[in-house]
């Protein structure tokens, strides 16, 4: 899997930790207006001042480095504000909005190194934590249940509580001008993007377009041999988009098989009714997994081109995974 900026973060994070460095992690928790970086991002900073990750784009940083460098943020947590009514009146985010943003700073120990990796676990999609902390104490993440798909920031009292998950997967199965147009929705969505085909002819004209595919993880191959062989895990929204019964059925059949959150395919409602007829004539799928499929796929938004049938779709995956 493409590795997020997030991952690379923490990677780097690991590398100096391994080198006996202190490093101070920074998570963005909230934003007022217009900010450049959602909450959950990361920044990281070496002892030495080797930084990776952002905050803001660019205006934050050198501040921060400054203040590093004068011996501020010594304590194991704490937060500040940048923006309007932030530490810094001089320092604004050209966009005129604000942030909290938590700062930790981790001396080079196995402690602070088993939880970096743990934290890294989490955003690979191995593990979901909760990472919980009060400002002027170090954190403590506890094993949870919870998949947002997302970073999810609250605040209990004076706690600091922090979902830690992979990002949302977005599996294509089949190349067609309506995946094109999900692949640009998804990736201002902040989905990890996997294209699963097969066709050679497809597959080459995805591959002549590196603005379209740039970031996006090919898997060549049949997509339901694929998800018979890996499956694929609950915060992946799988669509099979080709209108070829021959690749659409056999990837339905074989992703309601596996616990990923949102199941569409592309049809009209009497195309969708007659593929569920040969699906249940298959007798692969109870009733219940049959009812997991979304076909036609998409909110009723009158959608006729393809770019308006993609929005319909994103809009549907979105509200699926917000629990709305």
């Amino acid at each position: 899997m493409v590795s997020s900026l997030d991952i690379q973060v923490l990677e780097n994070a690991l590398s100096w930790m391994g080198k006996k460095r202190c490093i101070w992690l920074c998570t963005v928790l909230q934003t007022w207006g217009s900010a450049p970086r959602a909450p959950g991002s990361l920044l990281a900073v070496s002892q030495e001042g080797a930084i990776c990750g952002s905050l803001s784009g660019g205006c934050i940083e050198q501040d921060f480095l400054q203040r590093l460098a004068a011996g501020d943020y010594r304590q194991p947590s704490q937060q500040i504000r940048y923006g309007a009514g932030g530490l810094s009146p001089d320092v604004a985010l050209p966009c005129g909005g604000s942030l909290n943003v938590l700062i930790e700073c981790l001396p080079a120990s196995a402690e602070a190194e088993h939880y970096l990796t743990q934290m890294l676990r989490a955003l690979r999609g191995e593990v979901s934590l909760e990472k919980q902390i009060v400002p002027g104490r170090a954190a403590r993440l506890i094993p949870t249940d919870i998949m947002t798909g997302r970073p999810r920031v609250t605040q209990h009292a004076n706690t600091v509580v922090l979902t830690l998950n992979a990002a949302s997967v977005l599996l294509i199965a089949g190349l067609s001008p309506v995946a094109d147009y999900c692949i640009h929705f998804a990736r201002m969505l902040g989905f990890h993007i996997q294209v699963c085909e097969h066709r050679d002819a497809w597959l080459a004209e995805f591959d002549a377009r590196p603005v379209l595919n740039a970031g996006v993880e090919i898997i060549r191959c049949f997509p339901a041999r694929h998800l018979e062989r890996h499956g694929c895990p609950a915060h992946t929204a799988v669509l099979s988009l080709t209108h070829d019964a021959r690749i659409d059925d056999l990837t339905l059949v074989e992703a309601c098989h596996t616990s990923a959150f949102y199941i569409g395919a592309l049809g009209s409602q009497s195309n969708s009714e007659r593929r569920r007829v040969r699906l249940a004539e298959m007798g692969e799928l109870s009733a219940e997994q049959l009812a997991r499929i979304s076909a036609p796929v998409g909110m009723a938004l009158g959608s006729k081109t393809p770019p308006e049938i993609a929005l319909a779709i994103m809009a549907d995956i979105v509200r699926v995974k917000n629990g709305v």
